[in-house]
This record gives structure tokens, sequence and C-alpha cells, in this order.
């Protein structure tokens, strides 16, 4: 789950994050992003980010996500009140436990992804903890708010900040200052301690390696970020680096490889639809899922992997046998391939991998094959079956 920048207006001030001074200081080059003013990149630059967080640890500051409770009387009620406006099945979520969904749209489209996380603290029973994307979070809450039932309230967090640790030794790293994170298994959650700061630690991420994010109260946020910079695994990355490290993962960026005319079918996203709310429906667009689950969908997401060394970008036609037959919606150079590879929908009929399709790019075809997702394999914390 990332968010695309939207469009600035130069009237609108930008916001910044409780850790704005701590990029400044380390350099960083500060871009308007979703509103906010992000570190794109730190002077070593976004290939040494990328290697480094694939190797080591990477630190990103993504506290310009959207953060925000919904508190009900009980975990029932407020878990179908979720399950109103998003496909997954929250009813069976499991405390300790995270989801990945979508808001949709009554025609099926994509509004915005999400992850949704139950509270292992039995005191916390009826909440659920969002984090939605930052350039779509002020009409997510409006959104939510607007079809909730009375029992179920809406809370925001802006007081708090969000980072996530990235990589193979972002374990070891974690466990210096919070011991227990190690016992967590990938989607799963819990209150914990850092260096005795309460935090809300998840293992989870969006860079395909293994790690977790970190919830704090945004005045302890500085504090933590230094701890974790200091120890030597671990290096501050920007958005550029987690832009490229998601897709060599084939992970959807909102506003680009799904948005308001995509269905979480067409995108691949089936596995985030639990088998019960794919039978039951009962959330907006499902009819739309359940004919594409039945009768296919007319497009799908896929990825390309190029021939040669030039990039293929957002927007590029994709080509069989010279007839225009899909468009681009992420692409980029992998540095851990060293190849250019992109992400686009064609018809199923040309989705199977192996399929050799052309993507036009400055009006020359530059070959490329439909390659299965994800491009570097994850690696994930997956220690044990646990139920949700």
């Amino acid at each position: 789950m990332a968010s695309s920048p939207d469009s600035h207006s130069p009237s609108e001030p930008l916001l910044e994050t409780p850790l704005a001074a701590a990029h400044g200081a380390l350099g960083a080059r500060m871009v308007p992003f979703a509103g906010y003013l992000m570190p794109v990149q730190y002077p070593e630059g976004i290939l040494a980010e990328h290697n480094w967080t694939r190797t080591h640890a990477g630190l990103f500051d993504v506290s310009h996500m959207g953060q925000a409770l919904l508190v009900g009387p009980d975990h029932e009620t407020t878990a179908r009140a979720l399950e109103a406006l998003a496909p997954a099945d929250f009813v069976a979520l499991a405390p300790g436990r995270q989801r990945y969904s979508q808001l949709t749209a009554d025609d099926g489209g994509i509004r915005d992804d999400f992850m949704a996380t139950r509270p292992a603290d039995p005191d916390a029973d009826g909440t659920l903890i969002l984090v939605v994307n930052a350039a779509c979070k002020g009409d997510d809450f409006v959104h939510i708010e607007a079809h909730l039932p009375d029992s179920v309230k809406l809370v925001q967090r802006p007081e708090r900040a969000l980072v996530a640790l990235q990589g193979p030794e972002a374990a070891a790293v974690m466990a210096r200052h919070c011991p227990e994170s190690a016992d967590l298994d990938f989607m799963t959650a819990l209150p914990l301690s850092f260096d005795g700061v309460p935090v809300e630690v998840s293992r989870s991420g969006y860079t395909g390696e293994d790690g977790y994010e970190i919830s704090v109260a945004a005045e302890d946020a500085p504090a933590l970020w230094a701890a974790l910079l200091a120890e030597p695994e671990v290096k501050a990355i920007g958005l550029g680096a987690r832009d490229s490290l998601r897709l060599e993962a084939g992970l959807c960026l909102y506003g680009h490889d799904i948005d308001l005319t995509t269905s979480p079918i067409e995108a691949a996203l089936v596995w985030s639809i639990q088998k019960r709310r794919r039978l039951e429906g009962g959330f907006p667009g499902a009819e739309r899922v359940q004919r594409e689950l039945k009768d296919g969908p007319a497009r799908v997401r896929v990825g390309l992997k190029l021939e040669g060394r030039a990039p293929a970008r957002e927007g590029a036609e994709i080509a069989a046998e010279g007839a225009v037959v899909g468009r681009v919606t992420s692409g980029g150079f992998a540095p851990t391939l060293q190849a250019p590879i992109a992400m686009g929908y064609v018809p199923p009929a040309l989705a199977a991998p192996g399929t050799r399709l052309d993507i036009l790019v400055r009006g020359k075809a530059l070959p490329a094959v439909v390659t299965a997702l994800p491009f570097v394999p994850t690696r994930y914390a997956r220690k044990q079956k646990t139920g949700g």
C-alpha cells in the first residue's frame, strides 16, 4: 500500500511530518508529495538506498499516511461496519492480526487501499486500527464517516507518526530496542515498548523485505528515529527507493496501478477478498466483483520485463502484433535485477507469463515479456501458521 503524489497548488502550504528537521539534518532532497514536504532521497542517492535496504535495513518516514481508529461496542459490530465499505473478511480477523483491503466504489472501482489491524489487547475489543494512503486520507475519512452506523465512530490520529524499518537486518535491529518484536509473524501486530516508549508495531511494510511499521506519538518520533539510525545496519531511505522496492515486489501504487477505474479482480488482488465475502458480497461494487470472478475481467494487471536497458514509464502503450492492447501503470529500472520492469493492464488472453509484447516508448517498440509477480522474491517473516 503506497500513495502517489497529488497535484499540489502553490497557494497551499505544504505540511511537514514530525521528522522534517531530522531529514534536513541528513541533507535530504525534499519534494512535494501528497500535500507534504517529503524526502525523495538522501545524499548517497536512490540506487544506494535501494541496495542498502535489500542487504541491511532501511528506515522510512511514512508519517504522511493517514492513521485512524474505528471504535464500536464489540468486534463484530465494528468489523461489519468496515465490511460494508470493503471486500475483505474483517469479522474473522483474529486479535493481533492485520489485513490488506480496498475501499470500493459502487461500480467496483477502488477508492483507496488500506491496512486494518485488530488489536491484540482484549480491552480494545471493538476497535480496528486503520492506515490509509496520504493522498486519499481526507476523502477516505469523510467517506468512511458518512457510511458508519451510529454505534461505530471514526477517530483520526493526526498526533501519531509512522516509520518503517525494512530489510534483512531489520529484525535484529528492532530486537535491541523492542525484544518482543522478534516474536511477530508477517501481518501481525502488538502494542510494545521501544526503549521504554509505547509504540504499536506490525510486521509489515511495502518493500517486499522483512520489516516493521512502527506507530508512535509524534513527540516521541525524533528520538525513535535517532535511536534506529544510530545502529550501524540502518540508513535513512527516501521515497524514490521506496517506490523502486515496491515495484520490484509487484505491489500496487494507488493512483497508478489501481484507481477508481480498476476493480480488485482486474488488479490481481483476488487474494485479498476472502471466500465468505466473494460468495456473500455486501460491499460496494460486489456485483461487478462477483461477475468478474465468474466470467473473468476484461483486463488484468501483469508484470513486464523489458529487453535492453531503456525503461518504460507510466502511460506507455502496450502492443501485441502492432495493435495497442493496454497501458503501463508503473515502470522503472530495477536495481536488483539490473533490468527495466513495468506493470500494466492487458487482456487476459495476453496475461500468461512468457507472453511476448511490445511497449511503445517515444515511438519505438521495446520488446517485453510478461513476467510472474513479484519480480524479486519477497522475504516476509512467516514463522508459523496463525488464525485470521
